[in-house]
């Protein structure tokens, strides 16, 4: 029985030049693309990018690792790492991933994928290689998301202890006992390298209390 060349690719995102030397033998490799993306063996991440269906694969499409190669470099961070941690409640519908480059949205049948850009030398801190399924990702580390999601959240209170301590039992229902296990030297880092310092002051006195 001849095996499907997309198995051996696993659920790792790949290039169309990838997936054009699976089938080099064939007169047309990018219209036998195109029909195995109809068929729903291919998942298109974005223009040239994709990623073998679970079903062709035996592995799980894994949209963190998905994140990372679609627009990099850059991790996974603010509230879908929250809730991956488990840390805030509510589910999280847009993934959203920190980057070197330019803010940048992409949608495709996996859901919406966002990218807000940082400098470089923010980038760098709190930031994890996390396995999951097989797949190995890049994520903020708990603080890192904590602090990402505070410097892009236009909704957050006067800078006052009182306030954020408010913002993150009340607005957002963090899980407030955890602050306790937090790593207070990343944020100091991202208070140091980063905007809003005086609310990232702020949380650096709450973890100190």
């Amino acid at each position: 029985m001849k095996v499907n060349p997309l198995v051996r690719l696993g659920n790792v995102p790949v290039q169309t030049g990838t997936l054009t030397a699976c089938f080099e033998h064939l007169s047309s490799p990018n219209e036998k693309i195109r029909t195995l993306e109809k068929d729903g063996q291919l998942i298109r991440l974005k223009r040239g990018l994709y990623v073998v269906s679970n079903e062709v694969s035996g592995k799980p499409v894994n949209a963190c690792l998905c994140a990372n190669h679609i627009y990099g470099p850059s991790y996974v961070s603010q509230q879908w790492a929250l809730r991956w941690y488990g840390l805030i409640p509510e589910r999280v519908y847009t993934m959203t991933s920190v980057t070197t480059k330019r803010t940048r949205i992409f949608e495709n049948s996996l859901g919406r994928f966002t990218y807000e850009q940082v400098k470089p030398e923010y980038f760098a801190i709190g930031v994890d290689s996390v396995e999951e399924n097989g797949a190995t990702f890049l994520m903020a580390s708990r603080e890192k998301a904590l602090c990402d999601m505070m410097l892009h959240d236009s909704y957050l209170p006067p800078q006052s202890m009182k306030g954020l301590w408010q913002y993150l039992e009340e607005d957002i229902r963090f899980d407030m006992d955890e602050l306790a296990t937090f790593d207070v030297s990343i944020i100091e880092a991202c208070a140091e390298l980063g905007r809003k310092k005086n609310i990232l002051n702020n949380l650096i006195k709450i973890l100190k209390r």
